[in-house]
């Protein structure tokens, strides 16, 4: 079996991420770039089924310019191979440039299921796998908090606000999952050494096929028109119970229109 795992470097979590008011895109020289933590949930769930299946190879796929670190680590991690797309065409792709690129990359390279993670951190558009299985014509299943794969096909359970439903596909197919999937495993040191002889391919929009590239180059595109900072924070109307606490509360609410 092959497994394409679909990954992405997003800023860190912990650090300040910003919009360029130049580019009008994410600052990502703001602060490191990490490999966004469900991509890394979405490589330990394929892995999980490659300890158990020797035969099955895990390819990972990212998109952008940004460094080659998060594929070296789910690559150390125990993916087989990656595949890079970067291009600078790419620069500034919306959604749907976005999943043409990756659908294309994936038709390329082969597959019989596909993983990605439920929306990424910084983007969190929550679109891409459903738009990448259009892409590919094969089922979709959505926001998975578990999930079996067998050589057939894929089993796992969607949380809902008063049930958990249980979603089945048959392969080849493209799904998706959360955050409750189990933590992804910590490469070790001999899997980070390993992964610098793993293949590592890098493809430019000619490689991805006619599809991918009539879209690039015909369909129109979203961009941001405006990048305005957020305000500062400012400090509050203080109350002090002088006997009017009550009065000068009511006023304030009424005055918001929140009474």
């Amino acid at each position: 079996m092959k497994i394409v795992v679909l990954i992405k470097e997003v800023p860190d979590t912990w650090g300040e991420r910003r919009l360029d008011p130049g580019t009008r895109r994410v600052d990502r020289a703001g602060s490191d770039g990490v490999l966004d933590e469900i991509g890394e949930r979405a490589v330990e769930a394929a892995l999980a089924y490659k300890d158990g299946a020797a035969d099955t190879e895990v390819v990972v796929v990212s998109m952008g310019p940004s460094s080659t670190s998060i594929l070296r680590r789910a690559l150390a991690m125990g993916a087989t191979s990656a595949v890079h797309i970067v291009d600078d065409r790419l620069v500034g792709a919306d959604l749907g440039w976005t999943a043409a690129a990756l659908a294309g990359a994936i038709e390329r390279t082969g597959f019989d299921l596909v993983i990605a993670g439920g929306e990424s951190t910084d983007g969190r558009g929550g679109v891409i796998p459903a738009m990448v299985a259009e892409h590919l014509g094969v089922p979709l299943a959505t926001g998975l908090s578990t999930l079996q794969i067998s050589p057939d096909g894929i089993r796992g359970e969607r949380t809902a606000d008063e049930e958990t439903l249980t979603i089945s596909a048959a392969l080849p197919a493209v799904v998706s999952i959360t955050e409750r999937m189990p933590d992804a495993r910590f490469p070790s040191f001999k899997g980070t050494m390993g992964a610098k002889k793993k293949p590592l391919e890098v493809l430019s929009t000619a490689d991805l096929g006619p599809k991918a590239a009539q879209v690039i180059d015909t369909a129109a595109r979203s961009i941001v028109v405006e990048v305005v900072e957020r305000p500062a924070r400012v400090a509050g109307p203080k109350i002090v119970d002088d006997g009017t606490a009550v009065a000068q509360l009511v006023d304030f609410l009424s005055s918001k229109q929140l009474v």
